[in-house]
C-alpha cells in the first residue's frame, strides 16, 4: 500500500478499504452494491450518527489511524447500545485529502473493523471524497429484539442511579497527553480508544432499566439530559464513586481534582442507568445515586448541592470548553 489515496483513486482506495472488512449473519448484503441490506428482525432499526473532524476531535501525532477507528466507531456503537439494543452494522462517510497516504485510510477502517467485532457489528458501505482535513462521519445501526428502547425519559423518583464502566480515564489520559507525556500509558490508551461495555446496555434494558446514556459529555452533563427528560433531580454521591489511585497521582501531578475528571471528563462511553430500587444489579453495576422529585427544575447534584465547577469534554479542546455535539 505504497503512495497516497489520491494516487490510488477514489475507486482503488474503495477497493483497498473494503477488502479488509468481515462481515456478520446480519448483514445480508454488504458493500458493493448502491446499499447494504442489514436484517431487522425486530422490524424497527436503532440508528445514531457521529463526525470526528482531524484538529477538534483528534490529532494524529496522538492517536493511530487505527486508535481513530476504534473510538470512532466505540463512541457511535455504545450510544446504539446505550439505547439497550444490540449492534449491527456501521456505515462510514468518509473525506481525505489527496496527499494522505494509503496506509493512513487503511488503519482507520482496520480499527473500525476491529471495533465492531468487539460489539458484534460490522462495517457494510459508506462513502469517501476528496477534501481538505479529515473527516469521519459514522452511523450506528442497532437491534432491539423485541424489546422497548430505554430512553433518557423513564426515570422515576426512588430509582438508583448506576454505572458500568470506565469514569474520568479519557479526561486524565487528556491530561497526560496535553503535557507532553505519553504515561500512564493506562490512561492515556483509555484517550486514544474508550472500551465501552456494549453488552451492558442490553442487559440494562432486560433488568427493568428506566432510563439510560452513555457518559460521553461527562457524567453530569449525560445525566443532566436524563434529569430533563424524567422530570427530576439525580444526586450523586462522591463517596461512592470510585477514583483508582494511579489517577489520584495524575491528578496531584497536574493539579486538579480527580473528581472533576471523574464527574464532568467524557469520552470514556461508559454506561450510566436508572434502575428501580428492588432490582438486583450483577456486580459489574456500581450505585453511585439516587433519583428525586425536583427540588425546583431538574438537575444533577452531588452529595445534595449543584455541581458549579465547569466541565464537560472538547476531545481536543480544554476541559472548560464547550461539549462536542453529539
Amino acid at each position: 500500500m505504497k503512495g497516497t489515496v489520491g494516487e490510488l483513486g477514489e475507486f482503488g482506495l474503495i477497493r483497498e478499504l473494503t477488502s479488509r472488512l468481515t462481515t456478520t449473519p446480519a448483514v445480508r448484503l454488504g458493500p458493493g452494491d448502491d446499499a447494504a441490506v442489514v436484517a431487522a428482525p425486530d422490524r424497527r432499526v436503532v440508528a445514531s450518527t457521529d463526525i470526528l473532524l482531524e484538529g477538534r476531535h483528534f490529532r494524529r501525532d496522538w492517536s493511530t489511524a487505527y486508535d481513530v477507528g476504534r473510538k470512532a466507531a466505540a463512541q457511535n456503537l455504545a450510544d446504539i447500545a446505550a439505547m439497550g439494543a444490540v449492534p449491527t452494522a456501521l456505515l462510514l462517510g468518509l473525506v481525505v485529502p489527496g496527499d494522505l497516504p494509503v496506509t493512513w485510510a487503511a488503519e482507520l477502517m482496520d480499527g473500525l473493523r476491529d471495533e465492531c467485532q468487539v460489539a458484534g457489528a460490522a462495517v457494510v458501505g459508506g462513502d469517501v471524497v476528496g477534501g481538505d482535513t479529515i473527516t469521519v462521519s459514522i452511523t450506528a445501526l442497532g437491534d432491539l429484539r423485541n424489546h422497548e428502547p430505554v430512553t433518557r425519559a423513564g426515570a422515576r423518583p426512588g430509582d438508583v442511579v448506576a454505572v458500568t464502566g470506565w469514569l474520568g480515564w479519557s479526561a486524565a489520559g487528556y491530561a497526560v497527553l496535553s503535557r507532553g507525556f505519553r504515561s500512564p500509558r493506562a490512561f492515556v490508551e483509555a484517550h486514544r480508544r474508550p472500551e465501552p461495555p456494549y453488552h451492558a446496555g442490553p442487559a440494562a434494558a432486560g433488568l427493568g432499566a428506566t432510563a439510560m446514556t452513555d457518559v460521553s459529555d461527562g457524567l453530569v452533563a449525560d445525566l443532566g439530559h436524563i434529569a430533563e427528560a424524567s422530570k427530576c433531580r439525580i444526586d450523586l454521591r462522591s463517596g461512592l464513586i470510585d477514583i483508582p489511585s494511579q489517577m489520584s497521582d495524575i491528578g496531584q501531578a497536574v493539579g486538579v481534582d480527580p473528581l472533576q475528571w471523574v464527574l464532568t471528563g467524557g469520552e470514556d462511553h461508559a454506561i450510566v442507568a436508572t434502575f428501580p430500587p428492588d432490582v438486583k444489579l450483577p456486580a459489574r453495576w456500581k450505585v453511585i445515586g439516587e433519583v428525586l422529585n425536583p427540588s425546583a427544575l431538574p438537575q444533577v447534584t452531588v452529595d445534595g448541592a449543584p455541581w458549579t465547577s465547569k466541565g464537560g469534554w472538547d476531545h481536543f479542546g480544554s476541559i472548560e470548553d464547550a461539549h462536542p455535539p453529539r
